[in-house]
């Protein structure tokens, strides 16, 4: 797999975290099996039909799509090779990029053809025709930034205030101790996040430790696993390996052993 990582044009970085395109070696025919693991954030994909198909299930996913919150993990399929470019969001995109209501896309995907063909008719054709993938993305970008011109309201200042701290505390900020802050009850606060990103503060604070666990373990920053779960205060070992096969579909000792990082939170499952 031939994978690169792409900054975002700088007046895209605030709702865009990174972008990525990734093309297969070799021409496969076979469908390879792969699984997604739950991050906090929505994304946008592009691939074509025409070089390999990205099934969910037995659905077959549009050549652009985006894709909200997860709250576990996910299967894809795909059938052919990857010739794919991908744009990963920060959690309230959906709300303030596009306008669009975050819980309804929560665990699921959304054409993103269909949704835009009144307002950007030749969005699909451009990026059919376009010769390479940073043309691709340049017509994404274009794209994207006329969104964000018209969604410039959407933002909610106490909700990115709540965002900002449970991510810097990676999942660990007291979440009474923000709704006192911000003059929330429980109710509200929960009802106000879950419109700016799709889930609950308590599960995206959950997603929020899950990955620093899965940084950590990337990095082979531990000696066992009973210290990962020590420093991102789970009650033992046992805890975090539940919540670990919870976000990822399988044990931290499986998923070193029995699949391959392709992109981030994107695994190839590996035959048993």
């Amino acid at each position: 797999m031939n994978y690169q990582e792409i900054l975002p044009p700088e007046h895209l970085r605030d709702h865009i975290r990174y972008c990525w395109t990734l093309e297969s070696t070799h021409t496969e025919t076979n469908i390879t099996p792969f699984r997604t693991m739950a991050d906090g954030c929505p994304g946008l994909i592009y691939q074509p039909k025409s070089v390999g198909t990205l099934y969910q299930g037995s659905k077959q996913l549009s050549d652009l799509f985006l894709f909200g919150q997860s709250t576990h993990y996910a299967e894809l399929q795909l059938s052919g090779n990857f010739q794919a470019i991908g744009i990963h969001f920060y959690p309230n995109a959906l709300k303030t990029l596009f306008g669009l209501p975050a819980e309804e896309l929560t665990d699921s995907c959304l054409n993103l053809e269909e949704l835009i063909k009144k307002k950007h008719p030749v969005l699909s054709d451009q990026l059919l025709y376009a010769p390479a993938a940073n043309d691709q993305l340049e017509i994404l970008f274009h794209y994207l930034n006329i969104e964000r011109q018209s969604s410039l309201h959407l933002q909610d200042a106490t909700m990115k205030h709540a965002l900002t701290q449970i991510i810097q505390s990676k999942g660990l900020a007291s979440l009474k101790r923000l709704q006192d802050d911000l003059g929330l009850s429980e109710r509200s606060m929960e009802r106000k996040f879950k419109a700016y990103t799709g889930i609950s503060p308590k599960l995206f604070s959950r997603i929020c430790r899950f990955q620093a666990s899965l940084i950590q373990l990337r990095k082979n920053e531990y000696n066992k696993f009973s210290d990962i779960a020590y420093e991102n205060n789970y009650a033992d070992q046992s805890h975090f390996i539940r919540s670990f096969k919870e976000f990822a579909g399988f044990s931290p000792f499986q998923y070193q052993k029995k699949s391959l990082e392709i992109v981030e939170n994107l695994r190839q499952l590996c035959p048993s």
